[in-house]
């Protein structure tokens, strides 16, 4: 993630109390006039009323997108023009900062530290792609003699984006920005329970010049509104990043009318710590690989293996430095974990812990929810460390999504490999080496779309980021993502001086 800081949000003021939906470049009601609450994870209070999406408001979403792409002038401007107003959503970003920080974090709950470095890379995605789109270009190829080939790249269409609730800026920033930068259209759908900044987004993509019904805002229903667009026929893509069971149910109705599909889904990746690691750097990247946003990250390394000869003075020192980490307002500059999205995801994660527990596993930190001062109608757990654990425990095997770790020991590299591999998912890893051989020789074995060496940081703006096995496919926030927006035409044409007669009648 971006580790760019900006100063300090002062005390949080609420402008607004209601967001409306984006449809075809107005602000509107819901066309029930249904609304829906969010709420502040850190104190459990009301935040805003926002407008909630019906599947009417959906379908006018989809048609004002597909008329744009169809008959509007955005898809048809010139790549430089297109660059330059993306440019602008990044400049009113840039100058809106302090406000779309607060957003993000009465919304999530999330840290100032994390809100900061999230927003500045929603702010980075979008210099990068109105960069990047300028070199996405065809190519001409090799064919025999007398025959021209050259390919164009065309945008996709309409495209269904559905963002989760742990990145709501950055992750629609991931996407809304590749879309558009290749001349689609968009019907984004936010998480309902933070959908905040999507909005906000989404004025700004009008501010900045983007033509009408080019970015639309859904907030509403998964069961209802994100089906709909997922099972529309005038939907030409989707593009989901959430949990596998769901990701899986995308896939199953977009295969009714071969959509397009991007899936970034659950991970429950792995950190390898060899015996010859950098003590202390190790501790330090393994504590953000878990801790950072919470614990609620797909990419998390919540499984820590390390090597059986360090093994006892690592856990020493991470557990001494996990018991040091700060749960405070999260608009603090000093708090290092900030609250869980809900009362729900509070209690699965309570749930996996206790299952550790019965299962014969013990509790270095953590282990329960906690309290909070000031904060005490909020939903919060303690940064939790769990060990004598196995590969047959519920906590080892499934995605907690919360600031839980499990860590054991390995032998040697075959059995570190082993363990890493052991698993569903596919999305992150990390390894800590000083032996440069063994880093590109183990980081080459791992099943994982992501592999952080002697680093704790997953992703940065041209980067590629998505994964294995049932992480999911497709990759987003690189110059690759380009191509999962446009088609590829292919252009035969033939320049000999005789008329070709194949048949020779």
């Amino acid at each position: 993630m971006s580790t760019v800081q900006n100063p300090a949000v002062e005390k949080p003021v609420m402008k607004r109390n209601f967001y409306h939906l984006i449809i075809n470049g107005e602000k509107v009601e819901s066309s029930n006039h249904g609304t829906f609450k969010t709420y502040n994870p850190a104190t459990g209070e009301v935040i805003a009323e926002v407008a909630k999406a019906t599947k009417d408001d959906a379908e006018k979403a989809v048609q004002a997108a597909r008329n744009a792409f169809d008959h509007g002038k955005w898809k048809k401007y010139p790549i430089n023009k297109r660059s330059r107003i993306i440019n602008k959503i990044a400049s009113i970003m840039r100058a809106r900062f302090n406000e779309l920080v607060e957003l993000e974090i009465l919304d999530t709950g999330k840290s100032l530290q994390a809100a900061q470095g999230q927003v500045m890379q929603a702010i980075e995605d979008f210099e990068f792609y109105a960069g990047a789109i300028v070199a996405h270009r065809g190519t001409v190829n090799s064919v025999p003699g007398q025959f021209h080939n050259y390919t164009e790249k065309e945008p996709v269409g309409v495209c269904a984006q559905i963002i989760p609730w742990n990145y709501p800026l950055m992750m629609a920033a991931w996407k809304v920005a590749p879309a558009i930068a290749a001349g689609c259209s968009v019907v984004v759908k936010p998480a309902t329970l933070t959908p905040l900044t999507a909005i906000v987004l989404g004025e700004i993509c009008l501010e900045a010049g983007v033509p009408e019904g080019v970015v639309n805002i859904v907030p509403g229903s998964g069961a209802d509104v994100g089906n709909y667009l997922v099972e529309h026929k005038n939907v030409d893509k989707v593009a989901f990043t959430g949990s596998t069971p769901i990701g899986k149910n995308i896939m199953e109705r977009a295969s009714q009318t071969l959509k397009r599909v991007t899936l970034e889904l659950g991970g429950k990746s792995p950190n390898i710590v060899f015996e010859d690691a950098d003590l202390d750097a190790a501790v330090d990247g393994s504590l953000f690989g878990i801790f950072y946003n919470t614990g609620q990250s797909c990419e998390a390394r919540s499984r820590l293996y390390v090597h059986e000869d360090i093994y006892d003075e690592f856990v020493s020192k991470f557990v001494e430095k996990t018991k040091k980490l700060k749960l405070a307002n999260p608009f603090d500059k000093d708090t290092h974990i900030g609250a869980i999205i809900d009362q729900g995801q509070l209690d699965v994660i309570d749930g996996y812990v206790k299952s550790a527990i019965e299962d014969g596993a013990t509790i270095l930190a953590g282990g329960k929810p906690a309290k909070v001062e000031g904060f005490e109608n909020g939903f919060w757990y303690e940064p939790t460390v769990i060990v004598d654990v196995n590969h047959d425990m519920k906590a080892v095997k499934e995605e907690i999504f919360g600031p839980v770790v499990v860590m054991m020991k390995f032998k040697d590299e075959k059995e570190a490999i082993k363990l890493a591999n052991d698993t569903e998912y596919g999305l992150g890893s990390a390894l800590w080496t000083k032996d440069g051989a063994r880093a590109t020789r183990v980081g080459n074995q791992i099943q994982a779309g992501i592999v952080m060496v002697n680093c704790p940081f997953s992703a940065f703006p041209g980067t590629p980021f998505g994964g294995y096995k049932q992480s999911g496919f497709g990759r987003e926030l690189c110059v690759e993502t380009l191509d999962l927006y446009t088609e590829t035409k292919s252009i035969i044409s033939y320049y000999g001086n005789r008329p070709l007669n194949p048949f020779g009648v």
